[in-house]
């Protein structure tokens, strides 16, 4: 009987695992192209404007520009913080820490003599929720820069900034969820 056992056991598991529910993998969207940003863009700013490769809008009174390169298959959503000028060393460590634990996806990146809030990204594997959760976080860290310095999306420790960041990009990924 109990060399009955491990037969009966390994006879039942086909059976047993099949009943478990499966629920099946959602569909890979589409590769992202310049028409379905537009698409994204338009819900989450109608007063958008665009060049067709450029955008330029406006989230939570903070303007923001998205440069396009279909042919190098990327993208960039950017906003400017402060002028380098302007910047101690200890403004550019601190930018450089959050770079490494609190910005997330987005980025603080000097460039022109600008400290920049980026999300830089390859556009065709660009997912709609990936895109607006790009933009959020860098409002985010525009707005945040000089505080918190944060992406907005984690937050380590208590206080009332992380959510109304988080309520940011809630409030991003509900406006795209129409399209």
């Amino acid at each position: 009987m109990l060399r009955l056992l491990p037969a009966l056991c390994l006879v039942m598991l086909p059976v047993v695992t099949m009943a478990q529910d499966t629920t099946p993998d959602p569909e890979p969207e589409a590769p992202m192209t310049l028409d379905r940003l537009d698409e994204i863009i338009r819900a989450l700013d109608p007063e958008a404007q665009s060049n067709g490769s450029v955008w330029q809008l406006t989230i939570n009174e903070v303007q923001v520009l998205i440069v396009t390169d279909a042919a190098a298959d990327r993208m960039r959503a950017i906003t400017p913080v402060a002028k380098t000028d302007d910047l101690t060393p200890a403004d550019v460590t601190r930018v450089m820490q959050a770079n490494f634990d609190t910005a997330l996806d987005a980025r603080y990146a000097i460039a022109k003599d600008i400290l920049w809030s980026a999300f830089i990204h390859p556009l065709s594997p660009l997912e709609k929720k990936e895109f607006i959760s790009g933009l959020g976080q860098v409002v985010n860290l525009a707005q945040s820069y000089g505080t918190l310095y944060s992406g907005g999306a984690l937050q380590y420790g208590g206080g009332d900034s992380g959510a109304l960041q988080r309520a940011l990009l809630d409030d991003l990924l509900k406006k795209g969820e129409e399209i």
